[in-house]
């Protein structure tokens, strides 16, 4: 049967992408682990390797949603009171009743995004803060890179401690941000822009590259391992990350939960076989992670996809978690 997954895998280098490490973990052991590929499709490819850093993208956003979360114990920040008392900017105005709730389940009213080159010389996270809104907070799902943005900022106000600091107490020494330079050559690449070229060992994402690299929204760095153990954390859940993984806000495409994305429908990219407890992210360069509470599995699929053109990589996420999920069923 594992057979089947090593076949997603060869489709996968199969013109979508140059690299890809994918980890499985059922009932709380390791069953399948491979890496394969190298980092470019030219002569300064070097191999992948298991412990090989991806660019995590949004699925970076878990992480710092679950600082949030660890904030929420510690009594720094609360689910349901007006982030308005930290952030001066969003008092008196429209931004006013946004709270970390909002923030977490994209329901917060802020803009997805904002193209790069309107971002040029101007301070992203003030842009972040004030840029208006589009919704009414805690009416509808906007998904949002503005909102982890802001939820950056806020995590770098109450803690006195930039994000990377923060994200260090995790642990785990293959997650941060802005790689060292000799390390850059070893992470697989993703794509090539006309502004920086082939992005190789800085962060794809261009609003966290315009940050340096730092940001709520993107700019970590991981290994499959890493992304595994903190779903495995998820999936042995206890106090708020019960809540985390329990719907928080609906939506037609993917219900929220907190920082969480949670099974919708059989075309979200866990597939048909995952069932509806499923929780997990996706992350644009290629990156992926769902976890199926009722099988007790966790899928961590990372890929540089982008780095032949910017497709819809849904079909091959798919595929792979189809396949995870028929091995867990034969166990």
């Amino acid at each position: 049967m594992l057979r089947s997954i090593d076949l997603v895998l060869d489709a996968a280098l199969d013109g979508w992408c140059t690299a890809v490490v994918a980890r499985v973990e059922h009932c709380g052991k390791l069953i399948y682990e491979r890496a394969m590929g190298a980092t470019r499709d030219d002569e300064t490819a070097r191999r992948i390797y298991l412990d090989t850093r991806f660019d995590l993208a949004s699925v970076g956003k878990l992480f710092i949603a679950t600082l949030a979360l660890d904030a929420v114990d510690q009594e720094k920040l609360s689910l349901d009171t007006p982030l308005s008392e930290i952030i001066s900017e969003w008092r008196g105005n429209e931004h006013q009743p946004i709270t970390l709730r909002m923030l977490l389940t994209h329901t917060a009213g802020l803009n997805s995004g904002a193209d790069y080159r309107e971002l040029l010389g101007t301070n992203i996270v003030e842009f972040a803060l004030g840029r208006s809104l589009v919704a009414v907070p805690g009416e509808q799902v906007i998904y949002s890179d503005l909102g982890f943005i802001a939820l950056g900022a806020i995590l770098e106000r109450v803690y006195e401690r930039s994000l990377p600091s923060l994200v260090r107490d995790f642990g785990r020494p293959t997650l941060g941000y802005s790689p060292r330079r000799q390390d850059r050559p070893w992470i697989p690449a993703t794509e090539c822009d006309a502004w920086r070229g082939r992005v190789q060992g800085c962060v794809h994402d261009e609003k966290a590259y315009l940050m340096g690299g730092v940001a709520g929204h993107a700019g970590l760095f991981g290994t499959a391992a890493d992304v595994a153990w903190l779903a495995r954390k998820y999936l042995q859940p206890s106090g708020l990350m019960i809540d985390a993984v329990t719907e928080q806000a609906w939506d037609p495409i993917l219900r929220r939960g907190l920082g969480w994305a949670l099974k919708t429908r059989d075309d979200n990219s866990c597939g048909a076989a995952f069932s509806r407890e499923s929780f997990g992210h996706t992350g644009f360069v290629g990156t992926c992670v769902w976890a199926d509470p009722r099988r007790d599995l966790i899928g961590v699929f990372l890929t540089n996809a982008v780095y032949y053109g910017r497709r819809d990589t849904r079909d091959l996420r798919v595929a792979f978690y189809d396949a995870i999920a028929a091995v867990a069923d034969q166990r």
